[in-house]
């Protein structure tokens, strides 16, 4: 059975072009170098980010980053080693699931795979207002001294017609009760005179009475 040459071919050129395929890749691998660079771009509430980019070209690490970040404050306060991760839809950028509290820090990012790489920043944390939007709640005012004085129900004072009126009116009836005093005695004595002239009356009648019988 004799084999056509297009079918030797084809094994044959896959074979010579190997060694080509491996060197390209030697060659993009050289090209990209051996180290990465971290560049501190700032933080997102707290969340560092940090740009990794080969140092020789200077492109977008494309691959997962395996390293550390950790952050020392301006009073000495430290925090890390954090694990880094991935930001999705950004290439080469990473940054940390734990968050850095207020304050100035210094950031040092280093990884090891898939090469070793270093970077370093100065970043401030502002302090976050955790109500929605920043606003204040207002407080409702407290009734001052003169508020609550000014609430209460004022009192006009009496004019000159009024308290005439008034005068005049409690003398009238002061009069009157005193009137009404004044002829009680004489009203005790007649109802007295009554009684002694009816009992009078009634023994003279009885006498009569007796007599003619």
């Amino acid at each position: 059975m004799r084999l056509r040459p297009r079918a030797l071919c084809v094994p044959l050129l896959a074979f010579l072009a190997s060694p080509l395929l491996v060197l390209v890749q030697a060659g993009q691998a050289d090209a990209h170098g051996d180290s990465i660079q971290f560049t501190v771009t700032g933080q997102d509430t707290g969340h560092v980010r940090a740009k990794a980019t080969y140092e020789d070209d200077h492109d977008p690490v494309d691959e997962r980053i395996s390293g550390t970040l950790t952050a020392v404050s301006a009073d000495g306060r430290t925090r890390g080693p954090w694990r880094l991760v991935a930001v999705p839809g950004h290439a080469g950028t990473v940054t940390t699931q734990e968050v850095l509290p207020p304050g100035t820090w210094k950031v040092t990012v280093e990884s090891g795979f898939p090469e070793l790489g270093r970077g370093e920043g100065k970043i401030d944390v502002p302090v976050v207002d955790p109500r929605p939007g920043g606003k204040t709640t207002p407080r409702p005012a407290r009734p001052t001294a003169s508020g609550a004085a000014s609430a209460a129900p004022s009192v006009e004072p009496a004019t000159p017609a009024t308290a005439h009126a008034a005068a005049r009116a409690g003398a009238e009836s002061g009069s009157g009760s005193e009137g009404a005093t004044a002829w009680l005695p004489w009203t005790a004595t007649a109802a007295a005179v009554l009684a002694v002239t009816a009992t009078t009356v009634t023994a003279v009648r009885r006498r009569r009475r007796s007599r003619t019988n």
